[in-house]
């Protein structure tokens, strides 16, 4: 049996100082002032489940700590497509992870964005968008979105920073608080929202 590998992560300061230039040029789109921790990140991966189970969409990677993370998890790279607004952030990326499909685009738009042929309904899906910095109706909007984009009983797993889920569910399906993740700057939840 052969050991998969991973790409090696570039320094943490690269990535800082990557993430930070992002932060400085579009605010809105950046929730956070570092990258998510890798106590975060496995906590998301975590909550995709069988890593085998079909395709998974992550949106908003940034510069790649949860792509790690859902890698490492099991998940193939030709089984996962990343969309990232960013074009630097995306370039990265797509040079970084060899084999994971990298698109760059607007989660918030993502019929669009995804294509015809990216449309087919996949295993889970991690949000890392920080939702928090839009209006409620748009957070709306997007939530259900996604929720189009599911298969059956398949998970959408979103972070924020605030003590409540960042949408409310759309119809016909709950949330939980799957994690709290101390181990991150500002301190994390993760909560997973599911058909009920």
């Amino acid at each position: 049996m052969t050991a998969r590998t991973f790409p090696r992560p570039p320094s943490p300061l690269a990535d800082n100082l990557r993430f930070l230039r992002a932060l400085i040029a579009r605010p809105k789109n950046v929730g956070a002032v570092l990258p998510s921790s890798p106590a975060l990140s496995q906590a998301i991966a975590r909550q995709i489940g069988n890593p085998h189970a079909g395709p998974v969409l992550e949106l908003g990677p940034g510069t790649g700590s949860i792509t790690q993370a859902i890698l490492q998890h099991g998940v193939p790279a030709n089984r996962l497509t990343a969309v990232e607004f960013d074009p630097d952030l995306a370039a990265e990326l797509a040079g970084r992870y060899a084999g994971v499909q990298v698109i760059e685009g607007d989660a918030f738009n993502l019929d669009s964005t995804l294509g015809p042929h990216n449309r087919a309904p996949f295993a889970a899906i991690v949000s890392g968008l920080p939702l928090l910095n839009f209006p409620l109706a748009t957070r709306r909007t997007y939530m259900e979105g996604l929720a189009r984009h599911l298969a059956p009983g398949a998970p959408i797993i979103q972070f924020s920073y605030g003590t409540n889920a960042p949408v409310t569910p759309p119809k016909g399906f709950g949330v939980r608080r799957a994690a709290l993740v101390w181990a991150n700057i500002p301190p994390a939840r993760v909560w997973v929202y599911r058909r009920t």
